[in-house]
């Protein structure tokens, strides 16, 4: 077997055939006990090699560490060690991190520690996007690896003005994460803006994009989302192209994009993937949507509490033989409603695909007829409610269309016991919230307020005519 032969494989806390030096005894007891930690030596070379094996690629591994060291003397050792891709190490801190960031530390005489880059995480490939679907242009979603995002959104903009910022967040898991802008375009006061609030992020452990933006959310405890995610490359692509500052997260498939707009939510690829004209009329349904699922429940029961002149003569007599066994007030028999709905949704999200499918549409229709039958809800309402819940689907990004439906429940609340004045109160009240919302210190309802270009707000004007950037990145 030769000089490969005589390589000896050991794992976790083995005792070593050489006297460890003060550092290498450092390093194992401060990642004592880790059973996961490999150490290898090669005798005749008097060389440990320390690495984490579920870290490291193995042809990398067998590559740039084990062959080359196999195939050497002695006295050629230091000749391969002065290579690039082993790196000299100036403490142990810096051994620890590059151990658990895939680098392999390589002890030569008890004294010389190296680190080389073996790092090839252990991540799914790349698939089509199952949230942000699009019925034209690209399939390609982000994974949970964040080099591999970064190469995504690199395949599409070839530019040495794209710079990436690398940063860790949690004072325990160290997570990576990196801060992404065009050098020119993005304006300087976002990204120092971006990168503060994550800088003075001051906890243990960031799992996930949503957890971090929550950390670092200038108004915590509003309803609605500051800060636009995406699992679709290409649109992280674009939002730098306007001047956007992106963020990726090491184990999350999502990117974020800052400063984000209220309108910026109801933008899908598909606006500019197809005819502009084709592409204004999607985005005028997803704001007639985005009206139906906020109050068409809410007048329902605005309109059969208090205000039964407003129903046509012809409708109203057939609502009143729909209601008669109805032995609830229409505001408990709409909350009940829309509340079997959210349990139905919840229900089809957690169950596998094919299930949550069936258990959907079976669901929907057994307890809405069950329900009419049995004289706890009206005709009229289940038709309505379920109006209601397709027109959320409508709205492209999940965290916008959840903050809507949450919406709703304050609406119809406000309608049963004010009528039509305590749903235009709710209403203004959600004007009002957004209005008072900014991202990054920029408004967020812009271009409405203040007022600008809205060639690509509630239309998508043709290409040729959308000229500028987004007023939020223009430099003045």
């Amino acid at each position: 077997m030769g000089k490969l032969g005589k390589l000896f494989f050991r794992r976790g806390n083995e005792n070593s055939m050489y006297l460890q030096t003060n550092v290498l005894e450092e390093i194992k007891n401060r990642l004592n006990p880790c059973d996961d930690l490999v150490t290898r030596t090669f005798p005749e070379l008097e060389i440990i090699i320390l690495y984490f094996d579920h870290l490291v690629g193995p042809h990398e591994l067998e590559q740039d560490v084990l062959q080359p060291f196999s195939q050497i003397q002695e006295n050629e050792v230091m000749d391969l060690l002065e290579r690039s891709q082993y790196q000299k190490a100036k403490d142990t801190q810096t051994i620890i991190t590059g151990l658990l960031s895939g680098n392999a530390a390589i002890f030569y005489k008890e004294k010389y520690p190296y680190l080389v880059n073996l790092y090839i995480p252990k991540t799914r490939d790349i698939t089509a996007a199952q949230i942000e679907t699009s019925i034209v242009g690209s399939r390609e979603a982000f994974v949970e690896s964040v080099e591999m995002n970064l190469s995504c959104i690199r395949r599409r903009i070839q530019s040495e003005k794209l710079k990436v910022i690398n940063l860790r967040v949690g004072n325990v898991t160290n997570t990576k994460m990196n801060l992404l802008y065009i050098e020119g375009i993005t304006p300087d006061h976002y990204l120092s803006n971006v990168k503060a609030k994550i800088n003075s992020v001051k906890v243990d452990g960031v799992h996930d994009l949503n957890m971090l933006m929550e950390y670092i959310d200038e108004h915590p405890f509003s309803l609605f989302p500051q800060y636009l995610t995406t699992e679709r490359p290409d649109v992280a692509a674009s939002k730098l192209l306007e001047g956007k500052v992106l963020g990726l997260i090491d184990g999350s498939p999502y990117a974020f994009s800052a400063p984000a707009t209220f309108w910026e939510h109801f933008q899908s690829p598909d606006d500019y993937n197809q005819r502009w004209v084709l592409g204004t009329a999607s985005r005028f349904l997803r704001y007639i949507a985005l009206l139906i699922t906020l109050t068409l429940t809410a007048f329902y029961v605005s309109v059969t509490m208090f205000h039964y002149e407003m129903i046509p003569h012809d409708l109203l007599q057939s609502l009143i033989e729909s209601r008669a066994k109805v032995p609830f007030p229409p505001l408990y028999e709409a909350l009940l409603m829309e509340f079997t709905v959210e349990l139905l949704r919840e229900a089809g999200a957690r169950l596998p695909t094919k299930i949550g499918q069936t258990i959907g549409i079976v669901g929907g229709i057994v307890i809405g007829t069950a329900s009419v039958q049995a004289g706890f809800t009206s005709n009229i309402l289940i038709v309505i409610v379920a109006i209601s819940a397709m027109a959320s689907y409508v709205i492209p990004h999940i965290t916008m269309s959840a903050s809507i439906r949450v919406a709703r429940f304050g609406l119809i609340f406000l309608a049963g016991i004010l009528g039509n004045f305590g749903l235009v109160a709710g209403i203004s009240l959600i004007v009002i919230q957004i209005s008072r919302l900014t991202s990054l210190n920029s408004s967020y309802v812009i271009p409405v307020a203040p007022f600008s270009d809205w060639s690509d707000t509630f239309v998508r004007a043709p290409i040729k005519m959308i000229k500028k950037k987004p007023s939020q990145t223009r430099e003045k």
